[in-house]
């Protein structure tokens, strides 16, 4: 987003919407439109792009925002995932101190198994040493041969077979007992090293998942800047497109006003080239008659009054009789407020500004008529006096004027029952109410 750009563009509006002249010529009047509209479709134009920038910044936002809900789900699953992880864990801990503890029995087992083993292997070796002092198996033979009698020699097989086996089966336990304690350490072993390996796998897959977790942990909290950033661009952006609206919207009121102002300057024209005609026609006829008098020997006609400007801040807008004062009275047998002071008087009677000022609205309305608005400042304090009815206006908007200045002549215009001039004095801004309507005969004489 170009701000720089965009303060050209709201410094140029702003400059442009203030700063056009009260032009008189048509052709200098349509410039002046047309130059407004030019500038009212740019600040429209300026204010769809920014209007579209928002659009895609809300885009933005909600598939940030839904990012960041993706992300949540995939913490709270490895959430899950880790303390699933974490149980099992616990679990092969648990076996594994089994393991060990089945290990420490097995281990006693062992060594109980072979002292057994140590003396099963004394009992065989004297049982080695007695059969090679006595020559081998020779010596069975010896003894089954020196029998007495056959129940004898069968006593003494017996006996033999005994002894070999009973030599046999400590043989066979000594075999089966070793194997089985092979049996038993490798089992155990196995079991141990696969549990082991099994809790280092948990512990690693513990450790991979808390990594992805903070991954994604960093992540949202890059998203939430981002967010936070895309808020903040997009509030600027809603700022700026206010701003042009409201600025497009000025300029269309300044659209208007000037239209208005032209055609109401087209109107004074007219009114003007009238008011003319009749002063030509005016002095012909005085011209007529005064040299009627002359050749006959009278007088010649009083001409219409002028306005003394009287010294001080304040002077009188026009000469004339006081034909309604300030305050309460009657109009068409109805009570009324009045709220100025009416000055009527015959012939082209000039109206001239109260004090030194500058005109706020030189326009025409029904009620008024032609109506000329001048603010003043004396002494820190804000005025506004009203020049009403008048028949034509020879000031406009934005002129500066001077105390006793012509602004116009007196007439007959809007709602008015003769010639005459309307003046009001404000003390303050004019308001529809006029509540800062104030007396005139308190700052003029009249």
């Amino acid at each position: 987003m170009n701000r720089k750009y965009f303060l050209s563009i709201a410094i140029a509006a702003a400059l442009t919407i203030g700063s056009f002249p009260a032009l008189g010529t048509p052709a200098n009047a349509h410039s002046s439109v047309e130059d407004l509209k030019k500038k009212q479709d740019e600040v429209s134009s300026k204010k769809d792009k920014i209007n579209g920038e928002i659009d895609q910044k809300k885009s933005e936002i909600n598939a940030n925002i839904n990012k960041q809900q993706d992300i949540k789900a995939k913490i709270a699953e490895f959430d899950a995932k880790i303390k699933d992880t974490e149980n099992k864990i616990a679990e092969k801990t648990k076996e594994i101190e089994e393991t060990n503890a089945e290990i420490d029995q097995l281990k006693k087992e062992i060594k109980a198994l072979e002292e057994k083993i140590k003396e099963r292997n004394e009992l065989l070796k004297e049982r080695a040493r007695a059969i090679q002092e006595k020559g081998g198996s020779a010596n069975y033979l010896d003894v089954l041969l020196g029998a007495d009698s056959f129940g004898d020699f069968i006593n003494r097989v017996t006996a033999v077979n005994t002894i070999v086996s009973a030599d046999k089966k400590i043989m066979d336990e000594q075999k089966r007992d070793q194997e089985e304690l092979e049996k038993k350490k490798e089992e155990v072993e196995t079991k141990l090293a696969e549990l082991e390996d099994d809790k280092a796998n948990l512990v690693t897959l513990k450790q991979d998942l808390n990594s992805e977790k903070a991954q994604k942990a960093e992540l949202f909290k890059q998203l939430e800047k981002q967010q936070a950033s895309l808020q903040v661009e997009k509030a600027d952006l809603e700022k700026e497109s206010n701003a042009l609206a409201k600025m497009e919207q000025q300029i269309g009121g300044e659209i208007q006003a000037e239209q208005a102002r032209l055609a109401e300057l087209a109107r004074q024209r007219e009114l003007e080239k009238k008011r003319q005609a009749e002063a030509e026609a005016a002095k012909r006829a005085a011209a007529q008659a005064q040299t009627s008098t002359s050749s006959s020997g009278g007088s010649t006609a009083a001409p219409a009054p002028s306005t003394p400007v009287s010294s001080g801040t304040w002077t009188r807008p026009a000469s004339g009789a006081i034909t309604t004062e300030y305050g309460w009275d009657t109009l068409n047998g109805k009570p009324r407020y009045h709220y100025g002071i009416d000055v009527a008087a015959r012939g082209s009677v000039p109206i001239v500004a109260a004090a030194d000022g500058y005109v706020i609205k030189s326009q025409y309305s029904s009620s008024y008529g032609n109506v000329v608005y001048i603010t003043h400042s004396i002494n820190g304090k804000t005025f506004t006096t009203v020049y009403a009815h008048m028949s034509s206006s020879s000031v406009s908007s934005g002129q500066p004027v001077d105390k006793g200045q012509q602004i116009g002549y007196m007439g007959n215009t809007g709602y008015s029952f003769g010639q005459h001039l309307h003046f009001e004095l404000h003390a303050g801004s004019w308001n529809a109410s006029k509540s800062n309507s104030v007396n005139p005969r308190q700052y003029i004489n009249f």
